[in-house]
């Protein structure tokens, strides 16, 4: 029965979302029919008319958020350009497809992605590998072009659509006025993430003995916090999760290296090994492990703590496992995945001709 209801509950968040997506089209194509129309008027606002979309991006922006800068405003103005009867574009994709699609310069092209795009239901990320691996291209000089869907649909099925896509998308977001709701949402889930992470760690049994949630280690300045912290007595060494939100980025990785400094100045014993940090990354294409071995003890960690911590692929593969499941935890809380706010936005007006 839950299994039942919670399929439920996803079918009315993509229908939910699906009609958000479908007026955020038609509002980016009414905003770029508007620059174009006023760009059309002639020359007599041809001055103003070069400063026109950094004009508006800065009173948009100021009003409605970042969804509404100038690089923005240049994809709106594109789409009309592209699609310039509105009749002619899909409604079932979202602007995020659209602004994939705008990447395509032959417009034979895009009007063949767009329309298989929704008639196949790829997503954003299948329709971008479909793109640059220049699928249509291919189908159009192959003789065997069986064999190159077969293909294709083959690479697409690692790329399923999750419920990370229907809720975590900046761009959705913006759109809804609502660009810290991502932010709340992945919160939520991030505490989901080290409850469950604490269990599966000790439930391995290879040696894992907790010893603090959000341990604070500081400076003469400043206060940092770890999220998790293990010590491993069969290595003798105390072991960090950092998990983070979005995309892995050098200072993620910086700032683990320097916790783990850190901990082996502040909190190590003389018998203890080095400290080992683990981050974990959940972003919304992919999930990211990466260890931290500070230089000097690459041949340690190969040699000897390889054999008792989880691999990268292990903690990978888990770290998948449990974001679905904090998601599902999350989508049993607030179905639609937005805060209450949601009901009391503005839809602009759906007719094009207005």
């Amino acid at each position: 029965m839950l299994a039942s209801i919670v399929e439920l509950i996803r079918t009315a968040r993509r229908q939910a979302l699906r009609s958000v997506d479908t007026l955020q089209v038609l509002t980016c194509w009414q905003i770029g029919r508007h620059i174009v129309q006023f760009e059309q008027q002639g020359n007599a606002r041809a001055m103003y008319g070069k400063k026109l979309l950094p004009t508006l991006a800065k009173e948009l922006t100021r009003h409605y958020g970042k969804g509404f800068d100038t690089t923005n405003l240049r994809h709106m103005r594109g789409f009309f350009l592209a699609f310039p009867k509105y009749d002619a574009v899909r409604r079932e994709l979202s602007w995020t497809h659209y602004r994939t699609l705008l990447r395509v310069e032959n417009s034979e092209a895009r009007q063949w992605y767009m329309h298989e795009s929704a008639s196949q239901n790829w997503t954003t990320r299948a329709l971008e590998r479909q793109i640059g691996t220049l699928y249509y291209e291919r189908l159009l000089t192959s003789q065997d072009r069986i064999a190159v869907k077969t293909e294709a649909n083959a690479k697409l099925a690692s790329l399923k659509q999750s419920p990370r896509e229907f809720v975590r998308d900046p761009v959705l977001l913006e759109f809804l006025g609502l660009p810290n709701a991502g932010a709340i949402l992945e919160s939520d889930i991030e505490k989901a993430l080290i409850e469950q992470l604490q269990n599966l760690l000790l439930e391995l049994g290879k040696g894992f003995a907790f010893v603090a949630r959000q341990q604070r280690i500081s400076t003469d300045s400043k206060d940092y916090y770890l999220d998790l912290v293990f010590y491993n007595y069969l290595l003798k060494c105390f072991v960090i999760f950092d998990i983070k939100r979005g995309e892995l980025t050098h200072q993620d990785i910086g700032q683990m290296d320097m916790y783990v400094r850190m901990y082996d100045a502040l909190k190590c014993g003389p018998e203890d090994g080095p400290t080992v940090g683990i981050i974990l990354c959940s972003q919304k294409d992919a999930s990211v492990v990466r260890y931290s071995v500070l230089e000097g003890n690459e041949q340690l960690f190969a040699s000897k703590y390889k054999l008792v911590l989880p691999s990268e692929e292990e903690l990978r593969a888990e770290l998948e496992l449990l974001t679905e499941r904090a998601l599902g935890e999350d989508l049993l809380q607030n179905p639609l995945g937005f805060p209450p706010t949601c009901a009391s936005i503005p839809y602009p007006d759906p007719d094009p001709r207005t």
